[in-house]
């Protein structure tokens, strides 16, 4: 299973509130810790924010933070939501199926199954346990601090 790359940014995007849990953190500082275009992080904080993972300000001392406590945001449900319905294999979409093997094929049920089991594993994974007594992610995620700020 291959995880998109707005998935990826939101769980870095988590991540980094969440180790910066007593103050707004900036889009700016996110897209350069985290290696990500600000344009992707855009959409990507519209996103949680209307899902009610993130809490943001705008304005002049705007930023963004965890709406919820880090051990009450599950990954799984995280995925689910930035997935979407997303089709695992061509024969799970509906319009663009070709293949012919569909209605008889084993794989589909065994695909579907082993991406519930999956999504069943990042239930138990909450973003505390990711980044709680995490010393060298929270060492990765400290903003870049350069002269003249």
């Amino acid at each position: 299973m291959r995880i998109t790359k707005r998935t990826n940014i939101a769980i870095r995007l988590l991540m980094y509130c969440a180790a910066h849990p007593d103050r707004l953190v900036t889009k700016a500082e996110i897209a350069e810790v985290c290696n990500i275009s600000e344009n992707h992080l855009a959409q990507v904080i519209n996103q949680l924010s209307q899902l009610n993972f993130l809490s943001t300000q705008r304005g002049r001392n705007g930023g963004m933070n965890l709406a919820l406590p880090a051990d009450k945001i599950k990954i799984g449900e995280v995925f689910r939501h930035i997935e979407g319905g997303l089709p695992i294999a061509e024969c799970f979409a509906d319009a663009d199926n070709t293949c012919p093997l569909t209605k008889a094929c084993r794989l589909r049920i065994a695909l579907q199954d082993a991406a519930h089991a999956f999504y069943a594993s990042l239930d138990e994974i909450t973003l505390d346990a990711l980044v709680c007594d995490n010393v060298d992610l929270l060492k990765i995620l400290q903003p870049v601090v350069s002269c003249g700020r």
